[in-house]
């Protein structure tokens, strides 16, 4: 999600502040980031410990095996937690922005929450999709909270067309990562039907899923043309990135339908990789030109 949220970041700019100022503040947006991951895989790792130490696919990891101590990870999880909290307060600090203060608990608790709805629910793959979807929304609130109505100034309004750009951008990445979820959970159709968790695939069958996948990457792929066209600022550049998004999302979808699970790693790991490179770097080049 980082390319994304640089993306939002660049977009949330407001044409008053000095470069040299918002090169600063991508110091604690990327601190801000790496914390924030950090935590919710520790989260993840260390309540899942127990199911993944009954999957042969997981149960190597460190807390599963026990190479790592659940004291160690929790104890890394809450420094983690408080190294958050320390670079939300440099926007304070640097540009009076209290809101990443006010919002960084219920965006932890939130980021946490997806550990736990495979436990109850099939949507869990749209929790993580809604989690990943935080960060270019967290990013431009860090940079200028007015972009999505947090506060207000008459002598300096927003660009037109940002607040709606963020907000496609952020279902585009709810529905993407929900799309590749379900991909990345038939790894473990008969572990999760075995073990009462819910996904896509134990629950409706992998045809079923697959089908989904590509429909909720449709969806994305909709959303993200709906942002380029939301902002005038992006222009041939990032639709060219949007044209090569929907490429990678369909040559991802054809290497399931011929390889099948053999086609995992590249459609999980190469294609949607990238995805986030080519909208994230064609984005903010566009902005820039």
């Amino acid at each position: 999600a980082l390319p994304f949220a640089l993306l939002a970041a660049f977009a949330a700019r407001p044409d008053s502040m000095p470069w040299s100022r918002f090169a600063l503040l991508l110091v604690p947006v990327l601190a801000c980031m790496v914390l924030a991951r950090t935590w919710a895989m520790l989260i993840n790792r260390l309540v899942d410990r127990e199911l993944d130490a009954k999957n042969p696919r997981t149960e190597r990891r460190a807390f599963a095996a026990g190479s790592l101590t659940q004291s160690f990870g929790w104890g890394l999880a809450l420094a983690c937690a408080a190294g958050f909290l320390i670079a939300c307060s440099g926007f304070w600090f640097l540009i009076a922005n209290p809101w990443p203060v006010y919002l960084a608990l219920p965006v932890l608790g939130w980021i946490a929450l997806y550990s736990l709805t495979k436990r109850f629910t099939w949507a869990c793959h749209l929790f993580l999709g809604t989690s990943l979807a935080a960060s270019p929304l967290a990013a431009a609130i860090a940079i200028d909270p007015r972009t999505l109505g947090l506060a207000s100034d008459a002598l300096a309004p927003v660009v037109p067309g940002v607040t709606t750009f963020l907000l496609c951008l952020a279902a585009m990445v709810t529905l993407w990562v929900a799309g590749f979820d379900i991909i990345y959970a038939l790894q473990d159709v008969d572990v999760d039907q075995r073990l009462g968790l819910f996904s896509v695939p134990s629950r409706l069958g992998v045809a079923a899923a697959l089908w989904l996948s590509r429909a909720l990457h449709s969806a994305a792929a909709t959303m993200l043309f709906l942002a380029w066209r939301s902002d005038a600022r992006l222009g041939t550049l990032f639709g060219i990135a949007v044209a090569l998004a929907a490429a990678l999302l369909i040559g991802e979808h054809l290497v399931l339908a011929r390889r099948g699970k053999q086609g995992l790693d590249a459609a999980f790991f190469t294609f949607n990789g990238a995805v986030s490179l080519v909208v994230g770097a064609l984005g903010i080049a566009d902005l820039l030109t």
